[in-house]
């Protein structure tokens, strides 16, 4: 079984010919439809939460930290955090996101307290009903084990496990940190980060700097009740050209979508076109010893 996993959201699309050509896989779209269907957790804009998009991002040099700043108020302009904190699956997944050091080639050294906060964060999703239907699909598809217990095992591994991101120094990182909390390469270059909860609580405590939104032109121009979105940052003073993120779904369905993208293949690279909602994604995932998700979206 593949165990390890990274997931990237890249906005590659927006430099690259469109999707329009290619046909969505009609399988996943449909299962990836009733995951979000299901997700009754996820937020609604301009009520629970509210963006400001602001300007558009310039491009970034590839190894530059420089960015011009077309957006000189934060991406989140409001969150409401009761809410946020009273469901039960984003109240453990925000205990996570101080569990990691930041830079790769630091040891990952989990605690007691750490590895149960991991248990209930995996035991509250498999309780939703995304979780469910998305278990159904994989013990359907031969790819996930049909016992509870056992399948908690399976995304414990997949999103846990501790792996070497620096094969000279010790176990340095894990699926979870890499996509949800973000962590940067030997201190010079952002790698993940692609949790809408993990930025706004950086951004509110001023670790990130909403630099803009990334588009082709202004047709791509999106709006502030989009739930898929790239966008530009500094965090802690590094900057990521170009990111891309979910805004206001819930934990579960992005551990769900991700994790049935993942167990689906088993070759080096795969790529594949869905449509979920009105999102058209390419979700391309690279294995090197362990999972490596890339997404594009056309809006």
């Amino acid at each position: 079984m593949q165990s390890l996993i990274i997931i990237q959201l890249n906005s590659l699309c927006l430099f690259s010919a469109p999707l329009h050509s290619q046909t969505a896989d009609q399988e996943l779209t449909q299962v990836l439809n009733q995951l979000w269907q299901l997700d009754t957790n996820r937020l609604t804009p301009g009520t629970d939460y509210i963006i400001s998009l602001q300007g558009r991002a310039g491009y970034v040099a590839q190894g530059s930290n420089y960015a011009r700043d077309k957006a000189r108020a934060p991406l989140f302009t409001y969150v409401n955090e009761e809410k946020l904190k009273s469901i039960e699956t984003y109240a453990h997944f925000i205990n996570l996101l101080d569990n990691y050091e930041m830079s790769t080639g630091v040891s990952e050294k989990v605690t007691l307290d750490e590895l149960q906060e991991n248990r209930l964060f995996i035991d509250s999703i498999v309780e939703t009903d995304v979780m469910k239907c998305a278990h159904k699909y994989l013990v359907r598809k031969g790819q996930s084990p049909s016992d509870t217990k056992q399948f908690k095992k399976q995304l414990y591994d997949i999103w846990f496990r501790l792996y070497h991101r620096d094969r000279s120094g010790g176990e340095d990182s894990c699926g979870f940190e890499h996509v949800f909390v973000g962590e940067t390469k030997f201190d010079q270059e952002i790698m993940g980060l692609h949790n809408w909860v993990q930025f706004y609580l950086q951004e509110k405590h001023g670790h990130v700097d909403y630099k803009g939104y990334k588009a082709r032109d202004n047709k791509d121009t999106p709006d502030e009740d989009d739930h898929v979105l790239n966008l530009q940052f500094s965090w802690k003073g590094l900057v990521k050209p170009v990111g891309g993120s979910f805004i206001g779904v819930s934990p579960e369905f992005e551990v769900a979508l991700f994790t049935i993208i993942f167990l689906m293949s088993n070759s080096k690279m795969t790529s594949v076109v869905v449509k979920v909602d009105e999102y058209m994604l390419e979700l391309v995932v690279y294995r090197h010893g362990y999972g490596c998700l890339y997404i594009k979206y056309i809006l």
